[in-house]
């Protein structure tokens, strides 16, 4: 979206403010409207959509939180999901602000704001708000991939320009990120789309069925092969194939894919005669590149055959400014489906969501969503409504250094204990061991 076609709404209790911001923005965007009133919030979105909320964070002690921002922040994600809101705080507001972040802000600027500054972030959420809409891709109701953060547009504008060519893709993430809706969001979005997408879950294939199922068979290939079957690599003739968990197939069943990778052509067992195949490739797994790389478990030469282009889905902890939204998504999903009225989600619920890891990512919430509008007795969600899974762990790999860019290092060690004290700058500098400028001075180098 451009500039000039945005709708814009600021809320500050200051008419001097409102004053400089609607004739800063007038000449630039579509629609600007002012209000000193957060209480006029609700009444204001019934009526009309904003792609952007300009929001103060102090009203006066009209909520009488101290966290006046955050509360109308959270109203704002409540009811408009999709609506994205910039802060403007004063300087001893800054430890709100970057905690504001984690509940789904898309920036903040400080009082006195630069103009060039304020636009210039306007601009490029709409910028990324345009890639979101371009590539969100529903393939049935409960399977639809949402997502506003800016880890899931790196996904969407990577997915966008991979799509419509013929490259192999290996698409890496953690279980219930949801690998499998990328792998046909690719297929969608391809010029394939109109030919068979077919998915195979290859790491649950046993030695015996795994080349019977890729490869077919002929009639008497074996004991119960009463007939001709074509293998899955026929079936995706001329679309797409997906192989799941390709990390978990064996050293033997590697060396016969990669041959068939190669040559692009498959002998169904028990004939002598080869098939041509035309089919494009998405391989997706829960290992790491490094993990694939050890050549006692994975050819490196099958990597580089799989893997022309790599696609990493981040996993839900690292994308927590999604979790209002996919929660809006699901309840309304599983309210539909159970026959029940709309829900609205009261701020304790969204809470106790945003406060949760989901070390089963988007799986997890989906299923904690899906037993609370089963078991909810009104028409809102509360937190005693939620339950999480007790199956579920982090994986030990996130303990571990990803990086040993000294820079990647820092930056992640500033938000691990900006998270852990929940934006809290002053606790924050005192655990690093640093100042609170110097601190400042960090978050500004790595734009956090």
């Amino acid at each position: 979206m451009q500039l000039r076609d945005a709708k814009i709404l600021v809320l500050d209790d200051d008419e001097d403010v409102l004053t400089a911001l609607r004739l800063l923005l007038k000449p630039k965007v579509k629609q600007v409207v002012v209000e000193k009133n957060p209480n006029a919030l609700q009444s204001i979105f019934d009526t009309q959509d904003f792609d952007v909320v300009i929001l103060d964070m102090n009203y006066n002690g009209l909520v009488n939180t101290g966290n006046e921002g955050i509360f109308w922040l959270n109203k704002i994600k409540l009811w408009k999901p999709a609506t994205d809101v910039i802060l403007i705080t004063a300087y001893g507001d800054i430890d709100l602000a970057i905690r504001s972040l984690k509940e789904g802000a898309s920036d903040f600027l400080v009082k006195p704001w630069k103009n060039e500054k304020l636009l210039e972030s306007v601009a490029e959420i709409l910028s990324k708000k345009k890639t979101a809409k371009t590539i969100k891709v529903k393939v049935d109701s409960e399977t639809k991939i949402v997502g506003d953060s800016e880890p899931m547009q790196e996904v969407f504008i990577k997915l966008k320009k991979v799509a419509p060519t013929d490259a192999n893709i290996l698409v890496l993430g953690e279980n219930g990120t949801g690998k499998d809706l990328i792998a046909r969001s690719i297929h969608e979005n391809s010029l394939r789309k109109n030919k068979p997408f077919v998915k195979v879950d290859i790491g649950s294939l046993t030695s015996t069925l795994f080349e019977s199922e890729l490869f077919g068979y002929k009639k008497g290939a074996f004991t119960d092969a009463r007939e001709d079957r074509k293998g899955r690599f026929e079936a995706a003739d001329g679309g797409t194939l997906f192989l799941d968990e390709i990390g978990n197939i064996s050293l033997r069943q590697q060396a016969r894919l990669l041959t068939v990778l190669q040559n692009r052509l498959v002998t169904p067992l028990g004939s002598n005669e080869a098939v041509p195949v035309d089919i494009r490739l998405i391989c997706a797994t829960n290992l790491s590149l490094t993990d694939l790389a050890d050549e006692s478990k994975f050819r490196k030469d099958l990597i580089y055959r799989i893997n022309t282009v790599d696609l990493t889905i981040p996993p839900l902890r690292e994308r927590s400014a999604d979790i209002t939204l996919l929660a809006n998504h699901f309840v309304e999903v599983y309210a539909e489906k159970y026959l029940k009225q709309p829900f609205k989600l009261a701020a304790d619920f969204l809470k106790k969501l945003k406060d949760h890891s989901f070390p089963g990512n988007v799986r997890e919430l989906q299923y904690a969503l899906e037993r609370a509008v089963i078991m909810a007795e009104g028409d809102v969600l509360y937190a005693e409504d939620l339950a999480f899974s007790q199956l579920e762990k982090l994986p030990e790999t996130d303990l571990k250094l990803k990086t040993t860019n000294l820079d990647a290092v820092e930056k992640n060690t500033i938000l691990k204990v900006i998270e852990k004290n929940k934006g809290n700058i002053s606790k924050s500098a005192k655990e690093l061991g640093i100042t609170r400028t110097a601190l400042y001075r960090r978050l500004n180098k790595y734009d956090l």
